[in-house]
């Protein structure tokens, strides 16, 4: 069986992210005869001589009739070596709450500049974005490399410049990939172009096929968020108590000692059922039922874990944000937390930076975060939540922040997620406003 990458797509507008998408859809032979047929239709509608692949992902009537992506569009595919799950993100500024959603569960993101413009301010947006939220691994794919005459010194500019700006980002040469594409013609996109002699690192499609994807599940403790408690108390399962949810992180498995938070009360597991049967593990991403040894009172929003590797119990996150409404942030802000499936209520105490990600310098003590903005914040909950630090644990270290009036999204939050550093060392406070 093929194993899974999620991976996502960034950068700038129009720098050809849905073509590029469509031309590895295309590419795979991950396209239904019909769907290309009306790609062929609408292209023709349009004048255009070939099928212009970025219909193959702007699903939405508003993207197709702007030429734009404005919401995220998940596609699936996969080759015989390995199944895909790609977020293709937009480009506009208002929209990178999208890009939050998108890059939020990548293990890879692909970042593209257009070869004739380079790297650009929302370039670095995207980019300090996608080292916040953790994505391990980067591709930077120099698009419209055919309209600078494939250029060697175009490419190699790009790249230095984008390489150093992403070291000072903390990511390392070897998590990093840059390639000149053409996605419009699919030079390097699955094939190798002969109008690139001087390229000799892999294609785009050859990247994909064989960067490392997730870790061994076993090397991290388990989270077990509970989602319902399941009593059927029926004459087949007078006694049955079952806690349904989807693994967080780890492995949950008959025998494994466990305490369930807050209550900190232990047991151990003595069943994983599924709808198919009982399991002998189950693994971070699937959906079961967990079954304990020990009569306890356990509800939607308690979190089982390993008994030996706790998350801590806080009711202050010391933690960084991603503000994502119109309405600028503000000390003193009561809103509502979820984490997991427990949502409990919480005040910002405290805004104590923001991130200026042009210049990687951390402001002091902000006014006000405004849409778009990231920064660091000290909330605190009206009940203790059992967390992970976000670099341990993406799962159980991230949350939301709800506004209580309308239960709209008005932050992605990470648990600690130290800001992006300069040269491997915290980046200099600098004078506020």
């Amino acid at each position: 069986m093929s194993d899974l990458l999620r991976l996502a797509t960034a950068g700038s507008v129009d720098d050809g992210k849905s073509t590029l998408v469509g031309r590895l859809l295309y590419d795979t032979k991950s396209v239904l005869a019909d769907t290309l047929e009306a790609v062929h239709r609408a292209s023709a509608d349009r004048g255009l001589s070939t099928p212009d692949l970025s219909l193959l992902v702007d699903g939405l009537r508003a993207e197709r009739e702007q030429g734009i992506t404005i919401d995220v569009a998940y596609r699936y595919f996969a080759t015989p070596n390995r199944s895909y799950v790609l977020a293709d993100t937009p480009g506009h500024v208002q929209y990178t709450r999208n890009t939050v959603t998108g890059a939020s569960t990548a293990q890879l993101a692909i970042l593209l500049v257009d070869a004739r413009k380079g790297v650009l301010e929302q370039t670095r947006r995207h980019a300090a974005v996608l080292a916040l939220l953790g994505v391990p691994r980067l591709v930077l794919a120099v698009n419209k490399i055919d309209l600078v005459g494939f250029d060697k010194a175009v490419f190699d500019t790009i790249s230095r410049e984008f390489t150093e700006y992403v070291t000072g980002l903390g990511y390392t040469a070897d998590a990093l990939v840059i390639v000149p594409v053409s996605a419009l013609h699919g030079d390097n996109v699955v094939e190798r172009s002969e109008q690139t002699p001087w390229y000799t690192g892999p294609t785009l499609l050859e990247h994909l096929e064989t960067v490392p994807v997730a870790p061994d599940p076993r090397d991290v403790p388990l989270r077990f968020p509970v989602q319902y408690v399941i009593r059927p108390r029926t004459p087949e399962h007078p006694d049955y108590r079952g806690y349904a949810g989807q693994v967080a992180a780890g492995v949950a498995t008959p025998g494994d000692e466990v305490v369930v938070l807050p209550s900190g009360r232990r047991s151990r597991i003595e069943r994983v059922d599924t709808a198919d049967g009982p399991l002998g593990e189950a693994t971070a991403g699937q959906s079961v039922t967990v079954l304990l040894a020990d009569d306890i009172d356990i509800s939607r929003g308690d979190v089982i874990a390993a008994a030996d590797d706790q998350p801590k119990l806080v009711d202050e996150l010391d933690a960084t944000i991603c503000w994502l409404a119109e309405k600028p942030l503000r000390a003193g802000a009561r809103v509502l937390v979820k984490h997991g499936t427990r949502t409990v209520q919480a005040i910002v105490t405290e805004l104590s930076g923001r991130f200026d990600e042009q210049n990687l310098s951390l402001v002091d003590g902000p006014e006000a975060l405004s849409l778009n903005e990231i920064g660091r914040v000290v909330i605190r909950t009206s009940e203790q939540l059992p967390v992970d630090d976000y670099v341990a644990s993406r799962r159980t270290g991230s949350f939301l922040v709800i506004d209580p009036a309308d239960g709209g999204t008005l932050a992605a939050g990470l648990v600690g997620a130290p800001l992006p550093l300069r040269g491997g060392v915290p980046v200099q406070l600098s004078p506020g406003p």
